[in-house]
């Protein structure tokens, strides 16, 4: 007698990006191995979970995490295996962390390694990215060795000068070793020196609390270092990603970049589609401290729009998490605040609920940008599909399910979040992860840790890789 599979998902509707069915999700040794037809007979499992009336699709992949990250003085207050439980429990199973030299004593290439010892910890998936903050003649052979390693991503900051801000000369030449590497250039786009500019002013005029960070730094600074950006992908031809995008204008910009042939990709945030630039006028605008900052009411609007439209590849949560008692230490001065949200828990009810249920989006878009798009941009094999061979990593849920965001009921280390009191839907009520069940209905099941380092596919050849064709 054949042994029996571990897991069967069973009548539920199985949603991708590229289409949906009705099917039993046939799941062993940590892949899925089978859709069956719903008409069929559910087959016998060593495991069987109903879902009858809910939908499946891939686990998330938050390709925009940070974590155990240091900001100056400050110091996030989670670990591997704190964020990545949050993670799960918000039905990402993947997450990609950013290996950043912390000092100018520890290299690109050692800030990686050191990642990637501590993310043993970790309950889900990893990724990692690299970062390059000035160059020496050493930068070739240390993201060499990072492609040796599967990370195939680099980033740079625009911005930060002093402490993570990469000059324009860096850029250019680290944008053409990962042509070379087929990697891809990730680009935190705010243009310095406005920004500098711009906050000095405000503090001469005293005008320099939490409450005013949304003026200190303008929609211009995020556009006019997207354009320059993209001029130094052009010129080298470099793949280029930007985070966190929060203007439509930016989008626009890499949408016409694109329209020319460029490789070029925009990611926002969930805070980005959901508050505006009044919440720095609340009771806690200290709840709100992240940079770019949120902006008008009417750029929200016309972002969501632009994502409603396809012209955004990826919500990513750029989950830092911080606690009160760290923000409330400057709230008087925004050039010594710890700027950063958590977010990777809420990553999937925010972007559901803002795409989906308020604009009308299919569930095949949201999968896009949480889960599959992602996964194909960053070069991710196995992962982002409901799909014979990939990665049993799947979420279920009811779309209809309403739940309320408490801050203090969360798991992602911190005490708060920007989300606070919102009702949203989209809520995991199973996830499986690598095949295990580790979120039903009788809450979570810490699997240890058990989460893998993955190692991640030249950027070039992966997109070369055809896109599963059916549910």
């Amino acid at each position: 007698m054949s042994q029996l599979p571990d897991l069967v998902i069973a009548n539920g509707t199985v949603v991708n990006s590229f289409g949906r069915q009705a099917a039993h999700v046939i799941v062993d040794a940590g892949k899925v191995t089978g859709l069956l037809d719903a008409t069929e007979p559910v087959p016998a499992a060593a495991r069987t979970v109903d879902a009858a009336g809910k939908l499946v699709i891939p686990g998330g992949v938050d390709g925009h995490c940070h974590v155990d990250q240091v900001t100056g003085r400050f110091r996030t207050l989670d670990d591997y295996a704190i964020t990545s439980t949050a993670a799960l429990w918000g039905g990402t199973t993947t997450i990609i962390d950013f290996g950043i030299p912390r000092d100018a004593q520890e290299t690109p290439l050692d800030a990686v390694l050191n990642k990637k010892r501590l993310a043993q910890e970790s309950r889900c998936d990893v990724a990692l990215h690299g970062s390059v903050i000035s160059w020496d003649e050493t930068v070739p052979w240390q993201l060499e060795q990072l492609a040796a390693e599967g990370v195939r991503s680099v980033k740079m900051y625009t911005t930060n000068r002093g402490s993570t801000m990469a000059d324009n000369d860096t850029i250019l030449k680290v944008m053409r070793e990962m042509v070379r590497l087929d990697g891809l250039t990730y680009i935190h786009a705010e243009h310095d020196a406005i920004i500098t500019d711009c906050t000095e002013e405000h503090a001469a005029d005293g005008l320099i609390g939490i409450e005013h960070l949304h003026r200190t730094r303008p929609e211009l600074a995020e556009e006019i270092s997207v354009k320059e950006t993209l001029a130094m992908a052009e010129y080298t031809g470099a793949p280029v990603y930007f985070v966190h995008q929060s203007t439509p204008g930016a989008v626009d910009l890499v949408s016409e970049a694109r329209s020319r042939g460029l490789q070029a990709y925009s990611e926002t945030c969930p805070h980005y589609l959901t508050l505006d630039d009044t919440v720095y006028g609340s009771t806690f605008p200290e709840w709100y401290a992240c940079c770019p900052p949120m902006r008008s009411a009417e750029t929200v609007a016309a972002l969501k729009e632009r994502l409603t439209a396809g012209a955004i590849h990826t919500v990513s949560s750029d989950h830092s998490c911080y606690d009160l008692s760290q923000k409330r230490e400057r709230t008087d001065d925004v050039r010594f605040m710890p700027h950063g949200l958590p977010g990777v828990e809420t990553r999937m009810p925010v972007t559901f609920t803002s795409l989906v249920t308020e604009a009308g989006g299919s569930v095949e878009d949201f999968v896009e940008v949480f889960s599959a798009g992602p996964a194909r941009i960053n070069a991710l094999p196995f992962k982002g599909a409901v799909a014979e061979g990939f990665d049993a990593d799947l979420v279920v849920f009811d779309p209809a399910t309403q739940q309320m965001v408490d801050g203090g009921a969360l798991h992602m280390g911190t005490d708060f979040s920007p989300f606070e009191g919102k009702t949203l839907n989209g809520w995991p009520a199973v996830v499986v992860s690598s095949g295990r069940v580790v979120l039903d209905a009788d809450g979570f099941h810490d699997p240890g840790p058990v989460g893998r380092f993955v190692a991640r596919n030249g950027f070039t050849a992966h997109q070369s890789i055809p896109v599963p064709v059916s549910a």
